[in-house]
């Protein structure tokens, strides 16, 4: 069975066939680098994460590029307040944003461009746009004139009426129309800018992820993902931007996941109502939290609510004390079950659920079956050591998509660690350090390493993460 994808451009789940068979380009929007990341942008990062484990399953190679918005209106206001260099703050936020999801166990994209990273992409871009007469100059910028789109709309449902500026702070009065985006940004007196042909500036929100997707996948996009808030107008607007300057379809599947609730309003940084993934995590083990977020439908919102993580946490130690038995059980000698069938069965449901636009859901229905009926042949002793490794097998199978199983004792114990107890062994370190006693801080450090936390030295002091 082949994989369907549920487009929120034709509303209608259609079966995937990628630009270049057995190939899948995947591009994801990233976070905007100016604060800790919350719990919804954990959500969107945990579900294409399984989007493209479970492509990569089904024998796709996968070119996977999440990008950095780095250089942004509220990147420069949050830089200001805090008295720090623009692209220092992002990077601050970025080594976090890793770490978190090293914790999360969401695997590293491909690529993760930057904004300041492809400006010469970018103006390669809107020069393009410029010479085919989809964008004009004004005393403040560059901008994509709307009015010449036969088709804007066709993702989001908004008419030329509905729609707003897509310039996030700032209104150009010299815009043709109300709707115009800021492709490039003039410069303003103490901002961050880079030279162009219209000047210094900086680039609009818009343009920067058509310029990476062009130029680490390609003028198609099979997948592109996203959460429903970006739908209108950030991905309405890549698109137009995007197939006037190639005149191609951009993308073939838009995928966008639903957005994380908390008293059935969004969860937003504007809404003064989110938690921190920091936070979250300093409650509930990562696995919980993954688990929580797979365990529904990607495209429906989601409602955060501690009996939510609490009900997690119950299912996967049923999970885990399941697969537990397992990793340390040996078959009956009189054993005559191989459980062979069973273990087809449940990696059959679990393809047959993820093929149909990745239902998570569904999918994790199968493996907790699964462990219900190990643990029934435990108990009576059925099992034949191949019946032993068949089931295991079967688990690592599915697991290898959701990662939400621990293996190792050793791992367990890492990931549950107070960070606070992490820093108070590092300081004690430093003073081994000041005290030039390098051997008892090298032995610290050593010991971490076999705890699978990486400690790396800068001028900032001892940074810390979790390796896998």
């Amino acid at each position: 069975m082949s994989i369907s994808i549920y487009n929120s451009l034709t509303h209608r789940k259609e079966e995937f066939r990628p630009v270049i068979s057995g190939k899948a380009g995947v591009y994801v929007c990233g976070v905007t680098a100016y604060d800790d990341i919350h719990l919804g942008h954990a959500r969107s990062a945990v579900v294409f994460d399984a989007v493209v484990r479970y492509l990569r399953y089904r024998g796709y190679e996968v070119s996977h590029v999440t990008n950095f918005t780095d250089v942004d209106d509220k990147i420069i206001a949050r830089a200001d307040e805090l008295g720090m260099e623009p692209l220092r703050l992002s990077e601050m936020y970025i080594d976090r944003f890793f770490d978190e999801m090293s914790r999360l166990r969401v695997r590293r994209a491909d690529h993760y461009p930057r904004a300041s990273e492809t400006i010469p992409d970018i103006i390669s871009l809107i020069k393009k746009l410029e010479e085919r007469g989809r964008a004009y100059r004004t005393d403040t910028g560059v901008y994509f004139d709307i009015t010449k789109a036969e088709d804007y709309g066709k993702l989001s449902g908004q008419s030329l009426e509905q729609m707003q500026s897509g310039c996030r702070i700032d209104i150009d009065e010299d815009k043709r129309h109300p709707a115009d985006f800021a492709l490039w940004k003039g410069a303003k007196e103490g901002e961050i800018s880079w030279p162009s042909p219209w000047g210094e500036g900086r680039p609009g929100w818009h343009i920067e992820c058509s310029a990476m997707a062009l130029k680490f996948i390609g003028e198609t996009v099979d997948i592109h993902g996203g959460g429903t808030e970006l739908i209108f107008p950030h991905h309405e607007n890549e698109i137009q931007q995007s197939e006037a300057a190639t005149g191609k379809p951009f993308v073939k599947y838009w995928m966008h996941n639903g957005l994380l609730m908390i008293d059935e309003e969004k969860m937003s940084k504007s809404l003064s109502n989110f938690f921190t993934v920091k936070e979250i995590l300093a409650r509930h083990d990562p696995s919980v939290v993954r688990l929580f977020l797979l365990n529904a439908n990607y495209r429906q919102p989601l409602n955060y609510d501690e009996g939510s993580l609490a009900e997690a946490k119950r299912s996967l130690e049923r999970l885990q004390s399941s697969f537990q038995e397992l990793l340390g059980a040996e078959g009956n000698a009189s054993g005559t079950d191989d459980a062979a069938e069973l273990s087809k069965r449940a990696v059959a449901e679990f393809e047959e659920k993820m093929d149909d636009d990745f239902n998570t859901r569904e999918a994790l229905a199968a493996m907790f079956s699964l462990a219900r009926e190990a643990n029934r042949l435990l108990g009576q002793r059925a099992l034949s050591n191949k019946g032993v490794e068949n089931l295991k097998s079967a688990f690592e199978r599915m697991d290898s998509v959701f990662d939400i199983l621990k293996r190792d004792d050793m791992t367990e114990k890492v990931e549950g660690l107070e960070p606070k107890l992490i820093e108070l062994i590092l300081e004690i370190r430093e003073m081994a350090r000041k005290n030039r006693d390098f051997g008892t801080a090298d032995a610290i450090r050593d010991g971490l390493r076999k705890l699978n936390i990486e400690v790396q030295d800068s001028s900032e002091g001892a940074k810390w993460k979790i390796t896998r």
